[in-house]
Parts: structure tokens; C-alpha cells; sequence
């Protein structure tokens, strides 16, 4: 199978963890399946809000930055989003990358591997509503890594041996996701 899977980092952040869980997440993709996960960091992706002036539906895009990303997006065979949860939902930059596209995300799977102090069910829960709103397919396995205190407040972690526990069901809910991929 020659299809890109897109990991795409949900916190922009300056202190954050994202990088190093979704590049985990990424790696354990590419050796359980040997499919090729990128890494998509919002940081490196300049999306103004609602700067385009028809919607997103109508997939008629004036502004070079939402034509790259739609380009982006719809090179995209599935998604994974990793994302911290904040405050009992995802950040505000995961959403506007979800709302600067439409029809590009359409029947494709997605993956939701979520983080925070709490697992990150709450932010998940509300990622499935707006997938089913863009008609995605949602692999049914939502892993949730939950942060210590220590973790969220120190300067680093090893998901090798912070979440070793939990490595099985990423490689799970990848090889699902592949699987979601293939039998399109």
C-alpha cells in the first residue's frame, strides 16, 4: 500500500508535548503497518481564521495558505489526530485546520489518540461528533494517554516508558486504521 497517513499534532503551543506523542504514535504506525504516517505540525501551518469569504463546503478557495492545506488534506488516504484535551475539549487550532477544509476530509478514517491529565475522553467524544459531521469513519479505539502532574508540568516524557502499557492498543487502533484505509 503506497497510502500517506496524515498525523496531525492538535496543540500549537509553545510548551507542549504534542511533537514527541504524535511522533511516537507516527513511528508505532509506520513498524505495525509499514504504511507511511507523516507528521503534520499545525505550528508550521499559517491558517488566519475565517479569512476565506465563501464557505468551506463550497471548496472554492481564494487564500494560498487554505489551497496548500486543501491539497494537504486531500493527499491524505486517513488521519490520525493527537491532541491534548484542554479544559474538557480540543484546542481551538486543531478545530480551525478541521473547519478550513470540508469535502476533503469526506469517507475518509480517522484515528483520535488523545492526551492530558485526564486521558482526554471528553475532547475524543466531541472530535467523533465533528468527524460524523464531515462524514469521516472514526476507528472505533480512541487511545487516551493520561499525563501525571509531573508530566504535564516537567519539560519532557519517554512514551516508550511513560505509556509502554498502552503501546499495544496504538499499534491496534493503527492497524485498524490501515485497515479502514485498504478497503477503500
Amino acid at each position: 500500500m503506497t497510502a500517506t497517513i496524515l498525523v496531525i499534532m492538535g496543540s500549537v503551543r509553545a510548551k507542549r508535548h504534542n511533537p514527541v506523542l504524535a511522533g511516537w504514535v507516527a513511528a508505532i504506525g509506520h513498524e505495525t503497518t509499514g504504511v507511511a504516517f507523516e507528521l503534520v505540525d499545525l505550528a508550521d501551518w499559517s491558517l488566519p481564521m475565517d479569512d476565506e469569504p465563501a464557505i468551506p463546503a463550497t471548496g472554492g478557495y481564494l487564500q494560498p495558505h487554505t489551497q496548500a492545506w486543501s491539497a494537504k488534506i486531500a493527499s491524505a488516504a486517513g488521519f490520525v489526530f493527537v491532541t491534548p484535551q484542554y479544559n474538557w475539549g480540543y484546542p481551538a487550532a486543531l478545530k480551525n485546520a478541521i473547519d478550513h477544509c470540508y469535502r476533503e476530509w469526506r469517507d475518509k478514517p480517522l484515528l483520535i489518540v488523545t492526551y492530558g491529565g485526564h486521558g482526554g475522553g471528553k475532547c475524543a467524544a466531541q472530535l467523533v461528533q465533528i468527524a460524523e459531521a464531515l462524514k469521516m469513519r472514526v476507528v472505533p479505539a480512541m487511545p487516551a494517554l493520561t499525563l501525571s502532574r509531573a508530566m504535564i508540568a516537567g519539560d519532557a516524557i519517554s512514551p516508550d516508558i511513560d505509556f509502554a502499557e498502552q503501546r499495544s492498543e496504538i499499534e491496534g487502533a493503527c492497524a485498524a486504521l490501515v485497515a479502514m484505509v485498504a478497503a477503500d
